[in-house]
This record gives structure tokens, sequence and C-alpha cells, in this order.
């Protein structure tokens, strides 16, 4: 099956590149934090057998316009209602991994749930910062989260020591062949170190647990969590998004080190939502 390319203008001079392969309901991937759609791959390669499936470079991301304009994920929630306009989809069900999720939250944000038909939530909290470490789920501890940004993100090779340390402590359960790491860390600096700043600080600043709570309330919500805080992440989504339904494999990464499992989950939620 041939996979469609596209560049689709979000602003003047600002294009974004969008795989879209295979016929039926549609599934639109949002890929995280200076990731492509090359992380999708395997489920491109399994979904767009069944389904209209979608993938997209946000801007300043992959094969997308670098751009030191709209780099925050306000301006990623429009650029992705520009996207399925444009395509002309309607009823997705969105797929937002880590960074990505913040995007599906900021298209509910502006413009509701009324062409959203489901959506599947990768590894990522709806608000980055608390300091009520014991309860809430979070990215991380404060002080941890500012140091990285301003240890890390001040030059490429800054950018490339944080996604090494990520991926092997974080992303991935195995320890990593040499290529692997290269080809993660190639994938995280498309994007410049400066624009990487950007997005960090505007997704550790977002806030979106009005927009988990009213999104999973009105279309079907599958959050699939990793196992190394699944404990803390499950508690804090049966207070907040109780019509959730949560589940738990791997690392951050767990789509990529786990496709066949990830995939069969991702099924089953379709089927049962068709």
């Amino acid at each position: 099956m041939k996979t469609k390319e596209a560049y689709i203008e979000v602003d003047p001079g600002v294009e974004l590149y969008v795989q879209d392969i295979g016929t039926g309901d549609p599934i639109v991937f949002i890929p995280g934090f200076t990731f492509t759609t090359e992380v999708f791959t395997e489920q491109v390669e399994h979904f767009s057998k069944t389904h209209r499936t979608i993938v997209i470079d946000p801007r300043s991301h992959g094969r997308s316009t670098i751009t030191v304009q709209g780099n925050d994920y306000v301006t990623h929630g429009t650029d992705l209602q520009k996207v399925l306009n444009a395509l002309k989809v309607e009823n997705a069900t969105f797929v937002g991994w880590s960074f990505g999720c913040l995007t599906a939250w900021e298209y509910v944000r502006q413009f509701g749930t009324d062409h959203i038909n489901s959506l599947i939530l990768i590894d990522m909290p709806p608000k980055s910062l608390s300091l009520q470490q014991d309860e809430d789920w979070v990215e991380g501890p404060l002080d941890d989260l500012a140091a990285a940004y301003t240890n890390y993100l001040r030059n490429p090779q800054g950018q490339r020591d944080f996604i090494s340390a990520y991926a092997t402590g974080v992303m991935v359960q195995r320890e990593l062949k040499d290529e692997e790491l290269t080809w993660l860390v190639e994938q995280s600096l498309k994007t410049p170190y400066y624009i990487a700043a950007n997005l960090f600080a505007s997704g550790l600043f977002s806030d979106y647990r009005k927009e988990a709570t009213q999104s999973s309330e009105s279309v079907p919500t599958l959050f699939i969590v990793a196992e190394h805080w699944a404990p803390t992440a499950h508690t804090y989504l049966r207070k907040l998004t109780p019509q959730t339904s949560v589940k738990t494999l791997g690392g951050h990464l767990m789509f990529w080190e786990h496709s066949e499992k990830f995939n069969e989950l991702m099924d089953a939620f379709l089927e049962k939502n068709r």
C-alpha cells in the first residue's frame, strides 16, 4: 500500500509534513517532544490495513518547517485542526504520545470533542508539574525538570545528552543497540535545541486536567501508561478521569519496543468503540 505524503500549510510559510495511508475510520498519530512520524512505523504498517492512518510531524519537528514562531502546544492544537480540515478528516481517533497528548487536549480546549471519535493517550499526565508529589502523577520533581531545561537544552550537545539519558533510562526497558540509540537521538535533533527548549517549557507549564476530565466524559478514552509509574498513574486517573480505561505496558516508548502488544491493546479498544 502506497503512503501518501503531503505538506499542509498551517501558517504563511509554515508547512507540516503528513503521511496518509489506508482507508476506513481515521486514526491520527501525534508524536511527542521533538520526535517524528517515524516512531510510529509499526503502528502505520498495522493499522493502515484496516483504517485511514494519518501521522503528523508537528511544526519544527521532522520534515515539517523549522520556525521560531508557534513552538507551543496552544499553536500545535490549532495546527492539528488545520491539518484535519485540509484532509477532510472527521470523527478520528487521536493517538497522542507524550507531549503529543497536550496537542490532543489543546484541540479539545479549542474545538471540543464533537469531531473526535475516541482518544488514546500514551504515557502523559495532563499536568506536568505539581508540588503534591505523593498524590499526583507528574513528569518528575520540579528541581530535576528545571535542571534539564537549564543545563541541557542550551546547545545541541546538551539536547543530545538529555535525549540519550531519557532514551536509556525511561523510554525502553532493554539495553538499546548503539544504532538504535543513535537513531532516537537523531530523531530528536531534527528539532533545534532552542526550539526544543521552548517546547519543553510549554509542555511543563501546561495544565489540561479540565480537558482530560471533559474529554473522558464525552468520548471513549484509553490511557496507556508505562510500568515505572503505573501505580501512581492509575490512582491519579481513577480520581481525575474515572470513566477512562487505563492499561499498563513497558516504558515510555512502549509502542515501539512492544509494538505487537501495544497494537493489540489499540485493536481491542478500537473494536469496542467502533
